[in-house]
Protein backbone atom coordinates (compact mmCIF):
# COMPACT_ATOMS: atom_id res chain seq x y z
CA UNK A 1 0.00 0.00 0.00
CA UNK A 2 1.44 3.08 -0.90
CA UNK A 3 0.73 6.53 1.07
CA UNK A 4 -0.40 9.11 -1.01
CA UNK A 5 1.44 11.99 -1.80
CA UNK A 6 -0.15 15.39 -0.76
CA UNK A 7 1.62 19.09 -0.38
CA UNK A 8 0.55 21.79 1.59
CA UNK A 9 2.03 25.13 1.52
CA UNK A 10 0.58 28.17 3.58
CA UNK A 11 1.55 31.70 3.14
CA UNK A 12 -0.21 34.08 6.26
CA UNK A 13 -0.33 37.93 6.25
CA UNK A 14 -2.13 38.81 9.28
CA UNK A 15 -4.96 37.09 9.60
CA UNK A 16 -5.29 35.94 6.29
CA UNK A 17 -3.82 32.59 4.62
CA UNK A 18 -3.29 30.81 1.64
CA UNK A 19 -3.12 27.41 1.28
CA UNK A 20 -2.09 25.95 -1.77
CA UNK A 21 -2.69 22.05 -1.85
CA UNK A 22 -1.01 19.87 -4.79
CA UNK A 23 -1.86 16.06 -5.38
CA UNK A 24 -4.71 13.41 -4.07
CA UNK A 25 -6.74 14.52 -1.57
CA UNK A 26 -8.15 10.78 -0.65
CA UNK A 27 -9.08 9.15 2.57
CA UNK A 28 -5.07 8.69 3.37
CA UNK A 29 -3.84 12.38 3.35
CA UNK A 30 -7.76 14.04 4.22
CA UNK A 31 -6.28 14.56 7.79
CA UNK A 32 -3.23 16.53 6.78
CA UNK A 33 -5.70 18.97 5.26
CA UNK A 34 -7.44 19.06 8.41
CA UNK A 35 -4.28 19.40 10.28
CA UNK A 36 -3.70 22.54 7.98
CA UNK A 37 -6.78 23.96 8.51
CA UNK A 38 -6.80 23.16 11.85
CA UNK A 39 -3.54 25.07 12.70
CA UNK A 40 -4.37 28.17 11.01
CA UNK A 41 -7.31 28.51 13.31
CA UNK A 42 -4.91 27.82 16.02
CA UNK A 43 -2.66 30.74 15.07
CA UNK A 44 -5.50 33.12 14.79
CA UNK A 45 -6.55 32.63 11.34
CA UNK A 46 -10.00 33.86 10.34
CA UNK A 47 -10.05 33.77 6.33
CA UNK A 48 -8.43 30.84 4.44
CA UNK A 49 -8.21 30.89 1.00
CA UNK A 50 -7.07 27.16 -0.57
CA UNK A 51 -5.75 27.16 -3.96
CA UNK A 52 -6.62 23.38 -5.15
CA UNK A 53 -5.29 24.38 -8.82
CA UNK A 54 -2.57 21.74 -8.36
CA UNK A 55 -4.87 19.42 -6.39
CA UNK A 56 -5.30 16.17 -9.26
CA UNK A 57 -8.27 14.41 -7.23
CA UNK A 58 -10.21 15.00 -4.17
CA UNK A 59 -12.89 12.35 -2.61
CA UNK A 60 -15.78 12.73 -0.40
CA UNK A 61 -13.26 12.50 2.53
CA UNK A 62 -11.61 16.07 1.28
CA UNK A 63 -14.86 17.85 0.77
CA UNK A 64 -15.85 16.06 4.31
CA UNK A 65 -12.72 18.25 5.67
CA UNK A 66 -13.24 21.23 3.64
CA UNK A 67 -16.83 21.44 5.29
CA UNK A 68 -15.76 20.39 8.68
CA UNK A 69 -13.40 23.31 8.73
CA UNK A 70 -15.87 25.80 7.37
CA UNK A 71 -18.13 25.26 9.87
CA UNK A 72 -15.27 25.88 12.54
CA UNK A 73 -14.01 28.73 11.02
CA UNK A 74 -17.89 30.54 10.33
CA UNK A 75 -18.28 29.69 14.12
CA UNK A 76 -15.54 32.12 14.99
CA UNK A 77 -16.50 34.66 12.23
CA UNK A 78 -13.91 33.61 9.75
CA UNK A 79 -14.76 32.14 5.93
CA UNK A 80 -13.09 29.37 3.90
CA UNK A 81 -13.20 29.70 0.42
CA UNK A 82 -11.91 27.33 -1.96
CA UNK A 83 -10.16 27.79 -5.43
CA UNK A 84 -9.95 26.48 -8.89
CA UNK A 85 -11.57 22.55 -7.28
CA UNK A 86 -10.35 19.75 -9.55
CA UNK A 87 -13.07 17.64 -11.67
CA UNK A 88 -13.85 15.18 -8.90
CA UNK A 89 -14.20 17.95 -6.11
CA UNK A 90 -16.48 19.84 -8.68
CA UNK A 91 -18.80 16.70 -9.45
CA UNK A 92 -19.35 15.85 -5.43
CA UNK A 93 -20.47 19.83 -4.89
CA UNK A 94 -22.52 19.71 -7.54
CA UNK A 95 -23.97 16.46 -6.60
CA UNK A 96 -24.18 17.18 -3.15
CA UNK A 97 -25.41 20.91 -3.80
CA UNK A 98 -23.06 22.34 -1.43
CA UNK A 99 -20.75 24.34 -3.33
CA UNK A 100 -22.17 27.92 -1.81
CA UNK A 101 -20.48 26.42 1.05
CA UNK A 102 -17.04 26.94 -0.05
CA UNK A 103 -16.93 28.53 -3.34
CA UNK A 104 -18.30 31.75 -2.19
CA UNK A 105 -20.91 31.61 -4.94
CA UNK A 106 -24.53 32.98 -3.79
CA UNK A 107 -26.98 30.30 -3.14
CA UNK A 108 -29.04 28.83 -6.15
CA UNK A 109 -26.05 30.40 -8.19
CA UNK A 110 -23.26 26.89 -8.83
CA UNK A 111 -21.71 26.21 -11.59
CA UNK A 112 -23.39 24.36 -14.06
CA UNK A 113 -23.42 20.20 -13.78
CA UNK A 114 -20.36 18.38 -15.11
CA UNK A 115 -22.97 16.30 -17.19
CA UNK A 116 -22.64 14.92 -21.01
CA UNK A 117 -24.93 18.31 -21.97
CA UNK A 118 -23.35 21.47 -22.50
CA UNK A 119 -24.90 23.68 -19.86
CA UNK A 120 -25.56 27.70 -21.14
CA UNK A 121 -23.17 29.88 -20.09
CA UNK A 122 -23.40 31.64 -16.64
CA UNK A 123 -23.71 35.83 -17.18
CA UNK A 124 -19.83 37.32 -16.84
CA UNK A 125 -19.44 37.53 -13.28
CA UNK A 126 -19.89 42.28 -12.18
CA UNK A 127 -16.40 41.89 -9.82
CA UNK A 128 -12.99 41.35 -11.51
CA UNK A 129 -10.74 38.59 -11.10
CA UNK A 130 -7.72 38.80 -9.15
CA UNK A 131 -4.88 36.52 -8.42
CA UNK A 132 -5.06 34.58 -4.53
CA UNK A 133 -1.83 36.18 -4.08
CA UNK A 134 -3.51 40.09 -4.16
CA UNK A 135 -6.48 39.07 -2.18
CA UNK A 136 -4.60 37.18 0.46
CA UNK A 137 -1.75 40.21 0.38
CA UNK A 138 -4.91 43.08 0.89
CA UNK A 139 -4.03 44.39 -2.69
CA UNK A 140 -7.82 44.33 -3.74
CA UNK A 141 -9.80 47.40 -3.64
Amino acid sequence: MSLAQLTVHRHDRRNRALITLGGEIDLESAPLVRASLERCLQDGIRTIYVDLTQVTFCDCSGLNEFLRAAQRITVVGGTLRLHHPPTTLARILDLADCGFLLLGLPFGHLPPPLGDTPAAPLPAPRHRSVPLTSVLLGDVR
